[in-house]
């Protein structure tokens, strides 16, 4: 969704809510991630003493698979995130706020980014997942094996 914050720039204590689903079909470029339901944004942007913030929370649910036990199933996500926005920088390698070109900000680019960045790098069903068997490759969750005894 791109968002045009000209008027957000230029009008101190201005204020935009946001709140729209990106879409599965936006997601398919994803890779290895299978989302089994909309990446629902909502939050507000603002402008407070002349600097522009987004706020926003990120919902969703996964299809995932347990990198433990191969079991397959959902997972809801929910994360919060917090930008500073900026038109233009001096300093091309300055990560701390997003520029706005032309004075707007695709908040789909920016949202996508963040999820990959907060999303573990493992899936696990559960804390306590025992995973499977190294020898027969049972469920050790729903079964014991006397591979290992």
């Amino acid at each position: 969704m791109i968002i045009n914050l000209k008027q957000l720039f230029n009008i101190t204590g201005e204020r935009k809510n946001i709140d729209y689903n990106i879409m599965e079909d936006e997601l398919s470029a994803v890779n290895g991630l299978s989302f089994a339901s909309p990446v629902h944004i909502k939050g507000v942007i603002f402008n407070k003493a002349g600097i522009v913030t987004v706020k926003f929370s990120a919902d969703f649910t996964l299809h995932i698979t347990c990198d433990r036990c191969l079991k397959e199933l959902d997972r809801n996500f929910s994360y919060d995130f917090c930008h500073t926005v900026v038109s233009s920088l001096d300093n091309d390698g300055n990560d701390d706020y997003i520029v706005a070109e032309k004075e707007s900000i695709d908040l789909n680019d920016i949202a996508i980014m963040d999820l990959f960045l907060e999303l573990p790098t493992k899936f696990i069903c559960k804390d306590d997942c025992k995973g499977l068997c190294m020898v027969c490759g049972c469920d050790l969750n729903e079964s014991e094996c006397n591979c290992l005894k």
